[in-house]
């Protein structure tokens, strides 16, 4: 009598892989396919410029840098000479209404002279005071004073201006900046037939640091004798910023 398969266990066979089939051993599930791994995002296209940008404002600080000098046979009177005139120059900023806190003594150097044989002749004795003043209508008038009570010790190294809250002007100067970065962008991305694209990087710096540069003014040398004011002039004080951008191209 033939054997009949009911369907339902041949289609199961069927279904069987061949492998186990040819081999014998039971028949395994198939892996389920793995996910195709994410293409790597391509490099993005781009320009980088510079700007820079520059603003001036009137200066509303002075810093005046003395100095005071002498020389004697000891170490001890040269100091003591030295100490003399430091107080009195000191003295005088504070009588002209400057604050303490404003008043710095920044070098005090003791060296020793010698003859042609190197053999000590003497001592001179350098000490260094910064006075910073707000009242630059006056200010000649402080370091005259100041000098004057020095006397023959006294030195004036040299006084150097500053806008004190330079908040507004490192602002338009930031944007100046950034305006001239973007222009010479759009024109490049034009020239090449490329639109413009999304800001990727933005980089602030000048002459390698990281901070703005400002272009102080000085006045050095040797203060007026007696009690003569000394001539001031604040002028105009500068601040540069230049900025590096990168745009990408569309």
């Amino acid at each position: 009598m033939k054997r009949t398969v009911p369907a339902l266990v041949a289609l199961a066979a069927l279904a069987v892989p061949s492998s186990a089939l040819l081999t014998g051993r039971p028949a395994v599930a198939a892996p389920a396919p793995t996910s195709a791994p994410a293409p790597a995002e391509k490099p993005w296209e781009s320009i980088v410029v510079s700007g820079e940008g520059e603003v001036s404002g009137t200066p509303d600080t002075v810093t005046a840098t003395f100095g005071v000098e002498t020389s004697a046979p000891t170490v001890g009177e040269a100091l003591d000479r030295a100490n003399t005139a430091a107080t009195r120059m000191r003295d005088a900023l504070v009588g002209a209404g400057l604050a303490k806190a404003d008043l710095q003594t920044s070098n005090v150097d003791i060296n020793a002279t010698r003859d042609d044989d190197q053999k000590i002749t003497g001592y001179t004795v350098n000490q260094g005071l910064t006075a910073k003043s707000r009242d630059l209508a006056r200010v000649g008038a402080v370091i005259s004073a100041a000098v004057a009570a020095g006397g023959d010790a006294a030195r004036l190294n040299g006084v150097a201006f500053a806008i004190e809250d330079d908040t507004a002007l490192l602002t338009e100067a930031r944007k100046k900046a950034f305006a001239e970065a973007r222009a010479k962008a759009e024109l490049y991305a034009r020239e090449a037939g490329r639109p413009l694209g999304r800001v990727v990087r933005v980089s602030e710096a000048t002459d390698g640091d990281e901070t703005p540069v400002y272009k102080q003014h000085y006045y050095s040398g040797m203060a007026a004798a007696d009690s003569a004011t000394v001539p001031i002039e604040p002028g105009r004080q500068s601040v540069s910023v230049t900025v590096t951008v990168e745009w990408t191209l569309g």
